[in-house]
């Protein structure tokens, strides 16, 4: 299978952009006019113009997410899960121009934006299912005429932080599932892809609008840099934050976290590498970067960030035993070296055990099912050239 390493718009980046956040209703407002420029990797031009958000609107959409927390968890679980499905149906109306999107903002493959897409449509099915699901225990008690039962409670808003490899599905992983248990959630994408997630917010907003009643401030997006992601650690409205990224990240965020005791979810410090292949370019071009999507065939790690040293040299598996998983038959070591009695190397051995590996030893002197293990003591037998052997001379 031939993959395109670079793809080919037919218009500019910044006018394929543009044409693409209109066809997924992306308001102009929200890319237009803003203080962070939103680079492509495809071409190296800026493509859009986006807003920061500063301290106030941070703790605008914390508190709108807390309200809509309030009214949520009462919700029937099932009924959640009808919006999750409605979510799943426009991320299925909308699959080609956002895979197009994460293509020309991220630096995917045609073919890995649209795998992406996917799988957020994948997990929103798997959380209809789960929406009815949410089982409790019934355990028995001492007490006559008495049970006890178990019953799972919304937690409250969650802070979710994206990275720039995986710009859409990861939001995906965390908010299908939070928002069927009751939970709203407060999205802080990478600073390098946020045209996906204001693409993502609008096809949520197009959901809730189907649903009916769904309560403002399920799903809001916050913009921005590491200022943002400490304002949401921070936050005691939050009792969890999930974030993915860099382990530097985590350890800015972990400790945060447990100071007030709130919950972390924490994918940190990927290491795949990347093969560039003819005809990429090995500069370190923009078509390069566009490369760590490529390699790594897992679907969870397959964008993850190249590893900053070289890797440590690889073990001899060979010396592991047959038990070692791989493509190909492990060969077997060879037999030691042959030595003669007095402790010196029979090189007249080690030219027989060669022939006697290749098969090109005669038949009439060493059997053919014998010829690739034969051992030291009956190859000395058949060496005419040993030394100690009467007879024998050195080679």
């Amino acid at each position: 299978m031939t993959l395109s390493l670079q793809p080919a718009p037919t218009l500019g980046a910044a006018a394929d952009v543009a044409a693409t956040l209109e066809r997924l209703g992306v308001a102009q407002s929200l890319w237009r006019g803003g203080g962070r420029e939103v680079v492509s990797p495809v071409t190296g031009e800026g493509v859009a113009q986006v807003h920061d958000a500063d301290a106030q609107a941070v703790d605008g959409a914390v508190g709108r997410a807390h309200e809509a927390w309030l009214a949520w968890r009462r919700v029937p679980a099932p009924r959640r899960g009808e919006l999750v499905r409605l979510l799943g149906e426009e991320l299925r109306a909308a699959k080609t121009d956002l895979a197009r999107l994460v293509t020309l903002e991220a630096g995917k493959v045609v073919s890995e934006g649209q795998g992406e897409v996917q799988e957020m449509i994948d997990i929103c099915d798997y959380a209809v299912g789960l929406s009815r699901q949410l089982f409790g225990l019934t355990i028995a008690t001492e007490r006559p005429d008495h049970r006890m039962m178990e019953t799972w409670h919304p937690l409250g808003p969650i802070g979710v932080i994206t990275a720039f490899n995986f710009p859409v599905a990861v939001w995906s992983w965390n908010a299908a599932l939070a928002l069927v248990c009751g939970d709203p959630v407060v999205w802080k994408p990478s600073e390098k892809t946020p045209l996906t997630a204001l693409a993502v917010q609008a096809a949520f907003e197009r959901a809730a609008a189907r649903f009916g009643d769904a309560p403002a401030g399920l799903s809001c997006v916050l913009i921005g840099g590491r200022e943002v992601g400490e304002a949401l650690a921070d936050d005691p409205r939050l009792p969890l934050v999930s974030a993915t990224g860099s382990t530097a990240l985590g350890r800015a965020i972990g400790p945060r976290l447990a100071t007030r005791f709130a919950r972390a979810l924490l994918e940190l410090g990927g290491t795949n590498a990347a093969i560039a292949v003819p005809p990429a370019d090995r500069h370190p071009t923009p078509r390069v970067r566009a490369l760590p999507p490529l390699a790594p065939r897992s679907p969870w790690r397959r964008p993850t960030a190249l590893p900053s040293r070289p890797p440590r040299r690889a073990p001899d598996l060979r010396r592991r035993g047959p038990h070692v998983p791989l493509r190909g038959p492990v060969p077997r070591p060879g037999p030691a070296p042959a030595r003669s009695h007095s402790g010196r190397r029979c090189r007249g051995q080690d030219r027989r055990r060669r022939l006697v590996e290749r098969g090109q030893l005669c038949r009439e002197t060493v059997a053919p099912g014998r010829r690739r293990h034969i051992r030291d003591s009956q190859l000395s037998a058949v060496c005419c050239r040993c030394p100690e052997r009467p007879g024998g001379r050195r080679s």
